[in-house]
């Protein structure tokens, strides 16, 4: 991977449906320094655990016919939650001056999930995406794969 030209006081986010780590950089371009600044964590167990209830039944318009409804995915449904209220985070610290540069690294999946979230200024700021599941590293570890 090539090394991230990341100003001083550019924000990475490492993150998944699930978890997301913010590294600001501390130091410059040449010789970068990702401190984590915040970090936010959801708890998203599988469907099967968060769903009590069998999938619904409806009754057809016309004759006696009834069939199933599909089950609503409950997981998906946390980690697209999650990942918008990322999203707005996101927004929040680009508007309130506490960033001007912004790196996104999330596997496609979730990169995918938070696109649909951002917003012109945090486009405008967004530097680059990396499609990389970093998340579950220790931090020191996603620091020598962002700059190596």
């Amino acid at each position: 991977m090539e090394q991230l030209k990341a100003d001083t006081g550019a924000w990475i986010v490492v993150c998944d449906g699930a978890k997301a780590l913010i590294f600001e950089n501390k130091g410059d371009r040449q010789y970068p320094d990702l401190r984590v600044c915040e970090v936010f964590e959801q708890e998203n167990p599988p469907t099967s655990e968060q769903g009590a209830d069998r999938p619904g039944r409806s009754h057809s318009s016309v004759g006696p016919g009834r069939s199933a409804v599909g089950q609503t995915d409950w997981h998906d449904l946390a980690e697209a939650k999650f990942l918008k209220d990322l999203a707005d985070h996101l927004h929040l610290a680009i508007h309130g001056g506490k960033t001007k540069q912004l790196f996104v690294v999330a596997p496609p999946r979730a990169l995918g999930m938070i696109r649909e979230h951002y917003t012109p200024a945090i486009k405008q700021a967004l530097t680059k995406e990396i499609d990389k599941d970093y998340v579950k590293m220790p931090a020191d570890q996603i620091e020598k794969m962002l700059v190596k």
